[in-house]
């Protein structure tokens, strides 16, 4: 079933968007930031076209794809959310790929590829990824966070296409005054 946008209309993907706390995908900036985010809020979503799978039940946004909840920013290409219907909707997974990048506030997180697990509370972002906090940043392959403990990691895992990458960065430090 391929529908655009204008013409979807069907209370089960608004419902099924509106609970995605896609907030979780975009908190990079380390325990306090990821468990200060309210993920019950809103979700607005636009793209430039909408397809709704209901037999596989799942919901695809492609082309210039924007998710906003609260502060956070989620952009991609492409964004694929799975959900379950027994009577009521509720969101499994997200996918999202094609130069993902969220933002909250002056914090970035950019990658090919990004997988918001909504049973296990736990994002991966994948491909490239390069994190930005103000002047500081940091780069590796795959940054997963978990948002049960709030701990984030990042590991090489063949970083900007190198196998066997390192995870790589610059942190500021402060000027006191020498």
């Amino acid at each position: 079933m391929d529908l655009p946008l204008a013409k979807l209309g069907t209370r089960a993907l608004l419902a099924a968007l509106a609970g995605a706390g896609i907030a979780a995908l975009a908190s990079t900036a380390g325990a306090q930031a990821i468990a200060g985010f309210n993920s019950n809020q809103p979700v607005d979503f636009a793209a430039d076209r909408i397809e709704l799978q209901d037999r596989q039940k799942r919901v695809v946004l492609s082309g210039n794809v924007i998710i906003n909840q609260g502060d956070l920013r989620l952009t991609a290409q492409r964004t694929t959310v799975a959900y379950t219907d027994n009577g009521s909707l509720q969101i499994q997974r997200i996918d999202a790929t094609g130069g993902v990048v969220v933002t909250r506030g002056d914090e970035r997180a950019s990658g090919s590829a990004a997988v918001y697990d909504f049973n296990r509370r736990v994002i991966v972002m994948s491909g490239g990824v390069a994190l930005r906090r103000g002047t500081d940043n940091l780069n590796g392959g795959r940054l997963t966070i978990d948002l049960n403990s709030g701990l984030s990691s990042v590991d090489g895992g063949g970083a900007r296409g190198q196998q066997g990458g390192r995870v790589t960065g610059r942190f500021s430090v402060p000027n006191n005054g020498n």
